[in-house]
């Protein structure tokens, strides 16, 4: 029987290279509500957790700040099909350059991952 997974190792990455220039404010902004919004699905239950990371911009750095959300592998897919998401997302295309989100695994879902990737190595 396959080893039942960690639910708070599954993660949304959202990032984003900077705001695009003259559309800061907008940002700021909307980065107030987004926490707003990430902190009343963390009290619901929604998501395990969420951390905002500003990173030291670097010389070609395409990621300089993101967001890593942490939950149940469901809810997280379930979460970005809501209205609220995909409002939230479409406004922050609008105000930032090189936005991504992608889904992926932290803490636990590392180690089930690597096993998964190694076992796939073909042998000589």
């Amino acid at each position: 029987m396959e080893k039942e997974r960690d639910m708070a190792s599954n993660v949304i990455f959202f990032s984003w290279q900077r705001s695009i220039p003259g559309r800061e404010m907008v940002s700021a902004e909307h980065f107030t509500q987004f926490v707003g919004w990430m902190s009343s699905l963390k009290n619901s239950g929604t998501i395990t957790s969420f951390d905002p990371v500003f990173l030291t911009p670097g010389a070609g750095s395409s990621v300089n700040g993101f967001f890593l959300i942490q939950g149940d592998s469901q809810k997280l897919h379930e979460l970005t099909e809501t209205n609220e998401w995909l409002e939230h997302i479409t406004r922050a295309s609008l105000h930032l350059e090189n936005m991504g989100v992608t889904f992926g695994g932290t803490g636990p879902e590392v180690a089930t991952r690597m096993q998964l990737w190694t076992k796939s190595i073909p042998t000589k």
